[in-house]
Formats: structure tokens, C-alpha cells, sequence
């Protein structure tokens, strides 16, 4: 949709470079997980050193000496931390924000170490698997992802990544509650496409959508001619540009499916009343393809 919504170009208009920006933002995208994962993981060495640094205070106080080592001991973090998948992943892209912005860990850390979250996690020195979980789980929920200051730097450093950032953080949150003492290291290096379908259906969504958008643009003001051209959203037009384009053209997908994906988006991305206007005009496309019998559907129950 975003790259739909920039492109300037006609059909005839070479759109090579518009496909490989698709593709580069849909790829950083798993740069943002990795960067949102390897927070975790800088968290846990500040808090390592911030202990260490109390035990060499001249007057370390008896606490200072002997400190409550739960929360740098989380077996959770400790996974990974010897993840060596991850380290390769972290590694090969060149992931090393957080050397560089260390402030950011530090705003973190603070936010962590004063919560009550944290308060109620320390009032025991020991732990188990379970209760570990749990609190890396709720300190990601409820205090890394919604952190301001975090997002303000996500945005940035890169503004694609803010659209990206509910899918990683539910991603990552995911990963999390699902992990075992037993999981195997590749559980936190999750493919970023499906299977390589998944990846061409992007490619195919952008073409067909841009190829056939005269046409579509008739179909689409045959059902517009009372409304005023000017109040209609140019977020909407991209949308059921692109609606219009997978219902025709990707006999696969259910009708059904298609319309709800894109109420979302209009509901996310466009004006109040925009999913009512969009799933209006689909709606009597549909009737019309149906009609017609020129709806190209492939298996059971995908009208």
C-alpha cells in the first residue's frame, strides 16, 4: 500500500525501482525484530555491569557485595544470550544500534529497574523457568514496547518501521511465551517469509495492481459518480485499486478475506468512514463479477 501510495508513474512507466524499495522495506523489517530482540539482551549486560560496578564501590554496602543476581540470571535471557543463531543473525546484519545509542539501554534499564514489576520480581533471589518467563514477557509488553522514547528512535532511524512495529513486538511477544528450556535455537530466528509464495505474492499484489489500474480506475468511478471526487481519500483509491486487483486476479484468495484485510487497513491507514465507502464499492463489484461469472475462484467457500 505505502509503495502503491508514493509511486508517481504510469503503467508503461518502468517500476523496477519501486518493486525493489517494496522489497527492501518488507526485508528491513526483520532488521526491526532484531534490533527489538537484541534490546533484551543489552539490558541484561547493563544490569550485569551495574552490579559489578556497586561490588567495586569503596564503600559497597553488604547489599553491594553480595546482590540479588535474579534478574541477570532470567533463564530466559540467558537462552538468549547463548543463541548462536541469533548472534549470527545479529552479526551478518549488522546489528550495533545499541553500542552506538547506548543511552536508549540505559532508558530501558532505568524504566525496568524502577517498576513495580521489577520491585515484585527481586523480593526472592531464586527463580524458576516459569516465573522467568513471565516477567520477560510482561516487562516486553508493558514496558520495552510501549515506551515512547523507544518508538521516537524506531522512527528516526527508519519510518517504514513504524507500521512494522506491532507485528514484531506481537512476533517477539509470541516467541517469548512459547519458549521452552528445550526450544531449539532457530525459535528465535523465525523466517521472514512463509515460503517463497508467500514473497512472490508481494511482488505479484504490486504489479497487477499497478498494470491494471486504468482499468480498475473505470470500474471504480462507475461506483463513485455521486460522490465528489475531491472528498475521497487517496488512500482509498490505492486500496481497492489493490482489492479489486487480488479479487480478479489471485483466484486463491477468498472474496471474503480480501474485503475484511482491507477494512483493516482503511480502518488503520484512512479516514473514519472509509472502511463503510470501500467495503460499499466492493461490495457491488462483487455482485457484478458474481453476476457476470467472471469471478475466477479456485476450491470450496471462496466466494
Amino acid at each position: 500500500m505505502q509503495t502503491l501510495y508514493a509511486y508517481k508513474g504510469g503503467e508503461s512507466d518502468d517500476f523496477s525501482k519501486d518493486q525493489k524499495f517494496l522489497l527492501f522495506s518488507i526485508d528491513n523489517m526483520y532488521n526491526l525484530y532484531l534490533l527489538s530482540i537484541s534490546l533484551l539482551l543489552e539490558v541484561q549486560k547493563r544490569a550485569e555491569s551495574d552490579l559489578v560496578k556497586k561490588q567495586n564501590k569503596i564503600l559497597a554496602t553488604k547489599e553491594d557485595k553480595d546482590p540479588n543476581r535474579k534478574f541477570v540470571n532470567n533463564e530466559v535471557l540467558n537462552l538468549l544470550q547463548e543463541n548462536y543463531q541469533l548472534k549470527n543473525q545479529l552479526e551478518v546484519h549488522n546489528i550495533n544500534n545499541w553500542q552506538l545509542d547506548d543511552e536508549y539501554v540505559e532508558v530501558i534499564f532505568k524504566a525496568i529497574t524502577s517498576s513495580e514489576l521489577y520491585e515484585e520480581y527481586m523480593k526472592t533471589r531464586v527463580s524458576d523457568f516459569k516465573e522467568d518467563k513471565a516477567f520477560i514477557v510482561d516487562v516486553f509488553k508493558d514496558i520495552i514496547a510501549p515506551n515512547e522514547k523507544l518508538y521516537e528512535y524506531l522512527e528516526d532511524k527508519n519510518l517504514t518501521w513504524l507500521d512494522d512495529l506491532p507485528t514484531v513486538n506481537t512476533t517477539i511477544l509470541k516467541l517469548l511465551r512459547k519458549v521452552k528450556p528445550s526450544s531449539p535455537e532457530t525459535h528465535f530466528t523465525p523466517k521472514l517469509y512463509k515460503d517463497l509464495d508467500d514473497k512472490q505474492f508481494a511482488i505479484d499484489l504490486f504489479k497487477k495492481t499497478l498494470l491494471n489500474r486504468t482499468a480498475v480506475n473505470k470500474e471504480i468511478d462507475k461506483k463513485t459518480q455521486n460522490w465528489d471526487a475531491d472528498r475521497i481519500a487517496n488512500i482509498d483509491y490505492v486500496l481497492l485499486q489493490m482489492a479489486i486487483s487480488e479479487i480478479k486476479h489471485f483466484p486463491s484468495i477468498p472474496v471474503k478475506v480480501t474485503i475484511n484485510e482491507y477494512l483493516e487497513i482503511a480502518k488503520e491507514y484512512s479516514t473514519p468512514k472509509s472502511s463503510i465507502f470501500i467495503n460499499g464499492i466492493l461490495d457491488k463489484l462483487v455482485k457484478e463479477y458474481e453476476d457476470a461469472d467472471s469471478l475466477n475462484k479456485v476450491g470450496r467457500g471462496l466466494m
